[in-house]
């Protein structure tokens, strides 16, 4: 007895409406996540491990194809790390060891076939930058090795409790051309960063911005060394190999296949050719000092010399902490832009929470092995992909690849030279720059977003990437609020459609009343029913736009329906001062305002509104008092399309959506006011509500919705559609008596215009 009546009374201070409709409970959601707490625990362990699902149907015939595929990755992802190492400004040895436990460790958390993890160039760079930000401020303090493994594994962990979180809708915040700019300006400043490399230049910062890199390289190009000859030869010679197997494919497109595989040796077989040049060349030549006439690689210790438990240093961590965020950021976006579109071509779909995962473990894992942050490759997964990779387990045949080079082959590494690796490098990072065409489609698809890929690239190549990575993010939030801010809504009117030319199949369509270069410009169409305003809205309603639909909405109603209060009849001395009505003995403004159509309803749609808050329901009240206050009588408010129990929940909330005595005191103000504790003032006539001006008047009729409603009677001014919503206003106007003379007459079917489609 003691609960119900303290249960009374909390009803009675919060003001809990005992004659609402009912609506969906906080208790309905609970239960609906804990309708099945055991198949969800399942669901997510077995997530976590997806090889489980396929490996126990795999065949000779996806071995053969993984075999080939594994193989020809192998050949790359060689040359490939120990080149990207030297960009991030370490031993090539710790390339190869994150490119081993890239791909080997991957195949048991993937859910891409195609994607091949190991180091990439663009994570390189931003691991070099991290190197020479702490030397900088920490001088000789942690050797470049110990930097890099810290980082792979701060990051490695953090996208493991991304993934493990399931927070991988983080990623779809950022969209391509974001991606794609800051991912432009690093492949431009990698490639100038390796000019002076390929030319054998030396004398200045090649870690600079990228416009002083590529200043400083035209400054000395006097300096230009014979490492020249090895790196322009290579460099022409995977381009030709490239070229000439591209043209051979199309020519004779029944050995498409052996050429394809011909082009993707092409970069282990300049390094062979250019390996044993340099050791016919310069192992006569060495100097007193020890050193060659051209630069070569040198010694590469053998097997995995740095394998162990990670040394985790706080200090380090600490040091590290202003970097961390860019580069957990360019791990995740770049893996998942390549896993996505490698899903979209080959048609399957990716798991983004899992692939947080898959190189979260990677990366963590590396650590024990010195590998330094890895990442999905785009050029070996589009490798592996046109090899014909048929499961992740292709990648293990590439791990073998790497063990057998760092163990049998470290004795040939010494005469590689460094100006062919960064041939390797150069050739393979530009195909990561933007190609003239996507950048047009950019410009065709969102002229904005192509302005916000031009500012990823600018920042890239004259600040650094770490800031071209923040421009990127900030940019594509503030075109995401903006857009959210200022959507898009539009005023509706109708055209009748008759299929086939038949008049029983013909029905209403509500386009927006503006040409809006959509609808064909030879159709007029038809304003809704007179008395009755259509507003679709284009986006969700939240907060941010809550306060430009309340007044488009209230300033097309002040502009094009008629007033009712006749302000003639009241003292200037007691007018409103924000609306003091026509000057005194102007008639033309009373008489112009009569001819404005009285509105008795607004149907609103919302087939495109997945959420509402407090503040926009807030801000549907206001602008229903306002309107109200306008034409000084009540107003219908319909809704169509509503599909959400939550949305429906809110609006009943705010008072809308069924019959009530009594209007919903405001659910947002700022300070807790209520105006009936006030005394007499002018008030009354500022805000428009004089003593029963808001109650329905007796002369217009009942209202019955219930049968227009093809949702819950119990609120009949929701509607499944638009069509039906405007049926159910139209009745409305047919119940309210038509012989008032201040009420224009409604005639079904005059304002219509006929569409035949053939």
């Amino acid at each position: 007895m003691a609960s119900q009546r303290a249960k009374q009374l909390a009803k009675k201070v919060v003001r809990y409406p005992e004659d609402q409709p009912p609506i969906v409970s906080c208790k309905d959601w609970i239960q609906n996540l804990t309708k099945d707490p055991k198949g969800f625990v399942t669901d997510y362990v077995s997530r976590l491990f997806p090889i489980t699902r396929w490996i126990t149907h795999y065949n000779v015939g996806w071995a053969a194809g993984d075999v080939i595929a594994g193989l020809t990755v192998g050949m790359v992802v060689v040359p490939q790390s120990m080149s990207y190492a030297t960009i991030a400004t370490l031993p090539v040895q710790y390339g190869l060891y994150s490119a081993f436990v890239g791909v080997m460790v991957y195949c048991l958390f993937a859910t891409s076939k195609d994607v091949s993890i190991g180091p990439v160039a663009v994570m390189s760079l931003q691991v070099s930058e991290i190197i020479k930000y702490i030397d900088k401020k920490y001088p000789n303090r942690w050797s470049s090795p110990e930097i890099a493994t810290e980082v792979a594994f701060i990051c490695g962990f953090a996208l493991l409790a991304i993934g493990l979180l399931r927070l991988g809708w983080i990623v779809e915040l950022i969209p391509l051309p974001a991606i794609a700019g800051f991912i432009t300006g690093s492949a431009l400043s990698i490639i100038a960063g390796q000019i002076p490399g390929l030319m054998g230049i030396t004398g200045f910062n090649t870690r600079a911005a990228t416009y002083h890199v590529i200043i400083n390289t035209l400054k000395h190009l006097g300096r230009t060394h014979k490492d020249a000859i090895f790196g322009l030869v290579g460099l022409f010679s995977l381009y030709a190999i490239r070229i000439g197997c591209d043209r051979l494919s199309r020519r004779y497109p029944r050995r498409a296949r052996f050429f394809f595989f011909i082009s993707t040796f092409r970069s282990a077989f300049v390094i062979v050719v250019l390996t044993f040049a340099s050791w016919l060349y310069a192992r006569h030549h060495k100097s007193k000092k020890g050193t060659y006439p051209i630069a070569v690689l040198g010694t590469v210790p053998r097997g995995f010399k740095a394998v162990g438990t990670p040394t985790i240093d706080h200090h380090l961590i600490s040091a590290l902490a202003p970097k961390l965020p860019v580069a957990t950021i360019i791990l995740f976006l770049e893996h998942i832009s390549i896993a996505k579109s490698f899903g979209r071509i080959n048609g399957y779909k990716i798991d983004p929470n899992q692939e947080l995962i898959a190189i979260g473990v990677t990366n963590t894992v590396g650590t024990c092995f010195g590998a330094y942050p890895a990442t999905g490759s785009f050029s070996r997964s589009a490798i592996n992909s046109k090899a014909g990779v048929r499961t992740p387990l292709a990648g293990i045949l590439a791990g073998i690849i790497v063990v057998v080079a760092l163990y049998g082959l470290t004795p040939a590494f010494y005469w590689i030279p460094t100006a062919a690796l960064s041939a390797v490098i150069i050739h393979a990072v530009a195909d990561l720059v933007t190609k003239p065409p996507q950048v047009y489609q950019f410009w065709r698809h969102n002229p904005l977003e192509f302005f916000i890929w031009a500012a990823a690239v600018l920042v890239t190549v004259f600040s650094s990437i770490e800031n071209g990575v923040y421009v990127s993010i900030a940019a594509s939030a503030v075109l995401l609020i903006f857009r959210l801010a200022h959507p898009r809504g539009h005023f509706l009117g109708r055209v009748r459609v008759h299929s086939n030319g038949s008049p029983s199949d013909a029905r209403d369509v509500f386009v927006p009343l503006s040409h809006n270069r959509v609808i064909n410009p030879q159709i007029r169409v038809g304003p809704p029913p007179q008395g009755i305003l259509i507003y679709r809205f284009e986006e969700t309603f939240l907060y941010p736009n809550s306060s430009k639909l309340n007044s488009t909405i209230v300033d097309h109603v002040k502009a094009n329906m008629r007033r009712g209060k006749d302000l003639r009849l009241i003292p200037l001395s007691d007018r409103p001062w924000n609306d003091p009505g026509p000057r005194r003995g102007v008639e033309y403004e009373w008489e112009e305002n009569l001819s404005r159509p009285v509105l008795r309803a607004i149907v609103l749609d919302f087939s495109t509104v997945s959420q509402v808050d407090t503040t926009s329901v807030q801000a549907l009240m206001d602008t229903r008092k306002e309107v109200e206050r306008w034409t000084n009588r009540p107003v219908e408010f319909h809704f169509a399309t509503i599909l959400s129990p939550w949305i429906r929940r809110c609006l009943i909330a705010g008072g809308f959506g069924y019959e009530h005595s009594s209007r919903t005191h405001d659910v947002t103000g700022v300070v807790s006011y209520d105006a009936s504790q006030a005394g007499p003032s002018q008030s009354d006539v500022e805000t428009g509500e004089t003593k029963g001006s808001l109650l329905p008047d007796p002369s217009y009729g009942e209202i019955r919705h219930g049968e227009a409603s093809a949702v819950q009677i119990d609120t009949p001014y929701f509607h499944l559609d638009l069509a039906e919503a405007v049926a159910a206003a139209e009745a409305g106007l047919l119940t309210l008596t038509p012989q008032s003379s201040a009420s224009p007459s409604v005639h079904k079917g005059d304002d219509k215009v006929d569409v035949v489609l053939g």
